[in-house]
């Protein structure tokens, strides 16, 4: 792993700034590796969860990439050229600009939820941005993991790109090498033992975590079409997801019938869920952490509802269940899900939902399914989180133009289109002096002058 990051070191350094078309050459790589492999890929994922709908692989992790791809590519030549700034009056006509300078190499470790879109979405951004790229997999999707490293080394040169596989200890050490810049996506506190690897090189970190991600389903929402979206983001990759909504808010207007209509919409989306459509827990670890939440709730007086007439599980497939009756003194109110079930808040008031989310730390997501136009402003203003999606859950990721990212304890950092580049850029502030400038009238010595242009240049 050393000699890999040397290796590609050196090549940062022969090659300090790539042009656009070397840049988008190995982007078209990536693209054509993607298309040429689809149907490996979705098996291989499909090994590591033992079950994962290939709709959701293509939807969820081979769409987005592609997009991502073509979004970089694009845009690219405009992104790089050097941004115009404007000079005090005092300085002119002497000229500013920003330049983006590719870092050198960027890391990369990647989750095992969405194993391919986490591993291309950074990958191509800081590509894009010029940088030489090494990635750790993780060591939980070892089918993916290993021919993810194979079709790289295939497809793209690797003078650009290294892919690490390996366990724990592999991702402490590949954490700890002095990159340029170094993003991880995953939990909060495995992105801590990150950040403080990488203090120690003051390696600049974008950490992508996550957190409970509140939904709030207004008075006025319909509840069957406020469902239909509640569901869809909570129950694809049943739950694995860091963007998934974490717990709801419901209001009281629809309390006799929300129940019901999430077991209908349930049923409705996965009818044959035992067999067809529905992905299992990536590993035992995650389905026993799962079934341990649910084990604490009911003990301290939840009541568990099942969504599916048939509620037994079957190899690792968690059925999914609303959790009545929550407070904070479960497990499942103090730590993030990561699957199939939600806690559900009755509210009155929406000043108890601001309240009640502001108690809690910051979020990646909130989601709002709401037409009151109040409600909204109060809750952009009042409540912070790392993106929103309103009236639709989880969508806003897949918008290029929006910077994704997370706030405090859900993450540091953002990437995803122009902010990605940026973000595996360095913005050189370059300032150019005329062939007649005016800064020699502030040259020593200092006399009456001096302290004239000096109150002038004050102002009042």
């Amino acid at each position: 792993m050393e000699q890999v990051f040397k290796n590609l070191k050196q090549k940062a350094f022969e090659q300090p700034y790539p042009e656009v078309k070397e840049r988008r050459k190995v982007l078209k790589q990536i693209k054509k590796m993607l298309l040429k492999n689809e149907a490996v890929i979705i098996e291989a994922i499909n090994k590591d969860f033992s079950y994962r709908e290939p709709f959701e692989t293509q939807i969820a992790e081979l769409f987005p990439s592609i997009k991502t791809i073509q979004h970089a590519s694009k845009h690219l030549s405009s992104w790089v050229i050097p941004e115009k700034r404007k000079v005090s009056l005092w300085f002119k006509p002497a000229t500013a600009k920003v330049m983006y300078q590719p870092l050198g190499l960027v890391g990369v470790i990647v989750p095992w939820n969405y194993p391919l879109y986490l591993a291309i979405g950074p990958i191509v951004a800081a590509i894009a941005a010029g940088n030489r790229v090494m990635t750790k997999m993780s060591e939980f999707t070892p089918h993916f993991s290993q021919l993810f490293a194979e079709l790289c080394d295939k497809y793209v040169d690797n003078d650009w790109l290294n892919v690490v596989n390996g366990d724990a200890q592999v991702a402490a050490d590949f954490a700890a090498l002095p990159f340029d810049h170094l993003l991880f996506t995953g939990s909060t506190d495995i992105g801590k033992k990150v950040m403080a690897a990488a203090s120690k090189n003051l390696t600049p970190v974008t950490l992508e975590l996550g957190g409970k991600s509140p939904t709030i389903i207004d008075q006025g929402y319909p509840i069957e079409k406020a469902v239909e979206k509640l569901l869809f983001g909570k129950l694809l990759n049943s739950g694995q997801t860091c963007l998934a909504p974490d717990y709801v808010f419901v209001h009281s207007s629809h309390k006799n019938s929300f129940v019901k209509t999430c077991q209908d919409v349930a049923q409705k989306f996965y009818p044959d869920w035992k067999r067809a459509h529905y992905t299992a827990m990536i590993n035992n670890k995650q389905w026993e952490r799962h079934q341990q939440l649910l084990d604490d709730a009911k003990e301290k007086g939840a009541d568990l509802i099942p969504l599916f007439q048939e509620s037994e599980t079957t190899g690792r497939k968690q059925p999914p269940h609303l959790v009545l009756g929550v407070n904070d003194q479960m497990l499942i109110m103090q730590q993030e899900i990561f699957g199939p079930s939600l806690p559900v808040i009755f509210f009155d008031s929406i000043d108890g939902v601001i309240k009640s989310i502001n108690s809690r730390p910051r979020p990646l997501a909130l989601y709002l399914l709401s037409y009151d136009k109040n409600h909204f402003k109060r809750l952009m203003i009042e409540t912070h989180s790392g993106g929103v999606t309103v009236n639709d859950t989880i969508l806003h990721v897949s918008q290029e133009n929006l910077p994704f990212g997370g706030i405090g304890p859900s993450g540091m950092g953002h990437y995803h289109g122009i902010e990605g580049f940026k973000t595996f850029s360095h913005a050189k502030s370059i300032f150019k002096q005329s062939r007649i400038a005016s800064s020699k009238l502030i040259y020593p010595p200092y006399g009456k002058l001096s302290k004239f242009l000096y109150r002038l240049m004050r102002g009042r």
